[in-house]
C-alpha cells in the first residue's frame, strides 16, 4: 500500500445482535462513512439467527453498495446471498472455502499476529488476510508495528488491522495497513457515528 493512499474501513457487528435496533445503527454508520465491507461476527453458532441476522444486515449494505461476508459459514454465505466468507482461524482452508463460494466471493482469513500463516493463506488465494489483536491482554500475543510494516513492504495481499483499536493506533498504522476492522470500539459508545468519526480522525 502506498503512503498516498488511505486504509478502507471495514466494520464487524457485534457478538449479539439486537435485530429491533442494529440495523437503524448500522445504517446510520453506513451513511455517515465510506464502508468498505461488512463482517457479521456473532458469537453464536445457530444458524438460525445467524440467518436472520445475515438478511437484516444484508438488506442494509446491499442498498449501499456495500459488500457483507459471514465469519466461518460457507453455506450460509452461498445460500443467502452474501459477498463472502471470513475465516476466524488460519487453520481454516481458504481453498475449500474458494472452492464452495467460487472465484468472484470474498474469501479473508484472521492470521492472529502469523507471518507464516498470512503468507500461507495468501498463497492458498484469500482475497486478505487480517492480523490482530493490536492490543491485547494478560499473556495475549499483539499483531506488532513492524508485521505491518513487513508485510506492507513484502507482500500485496491486502491487509486488515483489527482488535483494540485506538485513535493512536489507527494513526500509527495508516501508512501501512489497508483496513481497519472496526466493531466494538464503536458498537459499545452511545453513538457509534460519533465514536467512528472520533477513532478515524486521523484518516480525514
Amino acid at each position: 500500500m502506498s503512503d498516498t493512499e488511505q486504509p478502507q474501513l471495514y466494520l464487524l457487528t457485534p457478538p449479539v445482535l439486537e435485530l429491533s435496533t442494529f440495523p437503524n445503527q448500522l445504517a446510520a454508520v453506513l451513511d455517515a462513512n465510506d464502508i468498505a465491507c461488512l463482517r457479521l461476527a456473532l458469537s453464536t453458532y445457530d444458524e438460525d439467527t445467524i440467518a436472520r441476522a445475515a438478511d437484516a444486515c444484508r438488506a442494509v449494505t446491499h442498498a449501499r453498495d456495500v459488500a457483507i461476508v459471514v465469519a466461518d459459514h460457507a453455506g450460509i454465505a452461498e445460500r443467502l446471498g452474501l459477498d463472502g466468507v471470513h475465516l476466524s482461524s488460519a487453520k481454516k482452508s481458504v481453498r475449500d472455502a474458494r472452492k464452495a463460494l467460487g472465484a468472484d466471493a470474498i474469501v479473508g482469513s484472521y492470521c492472529a499476529a502469523s507471518r507464516h500463516d498470512g503468507l500461507s493463506a495468501g498463497e492458498a488465494g484469500a482475497d486478505y488476510v487480517a492480523f490482530g489483536p493490536i492490543t491485547g491482554i494478560a499473556d495475549e500475543e499483539t499483531a506488532t508495528d513492524d508485521l505491518f510494516q513487513w508485510w506492507s513492504d513484502v507482500v500485496e495481499v491486502p491487509v486488515v488491522a483489527e482488535g483494540g483499536l485506538t485513535q493512536d493506533i489507527v494513526t500509527r498504522l495508516a501508512p501501512v495497513t489497508d483496513f481497519f476492522g472496526i466493531g466494538e470500539e464503536i458498537w459499545n459508545s452511545d453513538d457509534p457515528v460519533a465514536a467512528l468519526a472520533t477513532l478515524t480522525a486521523a484518516l480525514k
